[in-house]
């Protein structure tokens, strides 16, 4: 992969951004700008670019022309938007025409289609897991003990649920229990879907989270955090089942942690 002298970031909420700009100033990108958003983008980041901008979640032509003022031709997509934010945007006029041309509006149509307002400024807007790489979930138990026959099988059938559910875009996890579907991640997130998980099921149960059947590496892709074993844990959850080489497994060592604390079982596949 070849190093851009300077490097745009989208950020959203989380501890993604950050990770991305410390690895991609280890890199030798020399110049790191990001475009930050109100109530979602961590403050945090200002340590880790050389100019922050803010602006509000649907602002599509501030964000053009700030990208255009840095000169800006290599960008990537950090960290996720909050859903109940999609229900609460101001859009701008550019975005207004942008999402009245979508008959669907879901992550994947919504950030394919600024990719497509980014190629007229001559944006290469890079996967996700740029300078991340390191970070892919391999296959097999990476935290905790060995799974059980009964999660094995947990496993297979949350596998087969998941793919179909992300086949048609409605979430990318589900979480098993005894054979059993207890909960399907929505618009809510995975970690929302966990918690619902606890409620109904109480201790025990398996998550598994895969990427799309055709999934588009430069947004949406999967991620789990330690904030997600922290969720899991206060919801008894038992395995996590990943999708290997898809799913980025941010802050490994703390999350290797966390898990081992918990008696979690982290698998990739």
């Amino acid at each position: 992969m070849q190093i851009p002298e300077v490097l745009g970031i989208i950020a959203g909420n989380g501890v993604y951004p950050q990770l991305v700009a410390a690895a991609a100033r280890k890199a030798g990108v020399k110049k790191i700008v990001a475009a930050g958003f109100t109530d979602e983008t961590d403050p945090l980041l200002r340590q880790h670019v050389d100019v922050l901008e803010w602006m509000r979640v649907g602002q599509l032509g501030r964000l053009l022309k700030f990208f255009r003022a840095q000169h800006i031709h290599h960008a990537i997509m950090a960290g996720q938007i909050a859903p109940k934010n999609l229900f609460d945007l101001r859009p701008d006029m550019k975005a207004m025409m942008l999402l009245a041309k979508l008959k669907q509006r879901n992550a994947e149509s919504i950030f394919a289609a600024i990719a497509n307002e980014l190629a007229p400024l001559e944006v290469d807007l890079r996967p996700a897991t740029s300078f991340l790489e390191d970070s892919l979930a391999h296959c097999g138990l990476i935290a905790g003990p060995k799974l059980s026959l009964r999660e094995q099988e947990d496993v297979e059938l949350g596998w087969k649920v998941a793919k179909e559910i992300a086949r048609l875009d409605i979430g990318q996890t589900v979480i098993v229990k005894n054979g059993t579907i207890v909960a399907v991640e929505g618009l809510e997130g995975t970690n929302e879907a966990i918690r619902r998980a606890g409620v109904l099921a109480r201790d025990g149960t398996v998550m598994v989270k895969v990427a799309k059947p055709n999934q588009d590496m430069r947004f949406d892709v999967p991620v789990v955090g330690a904030e997600t074993i922290r969720v899991a844990t206060d919801a008894g959850l038992r395995v996590i089942a990943l999708e290997a080489g898809k799913t980025l497994f941010l802050q490994r060592d703390e999350i290797a942690d966390l898990a081992s604390a918990a008696s979690i079982s982290i698998v990739g596949r």
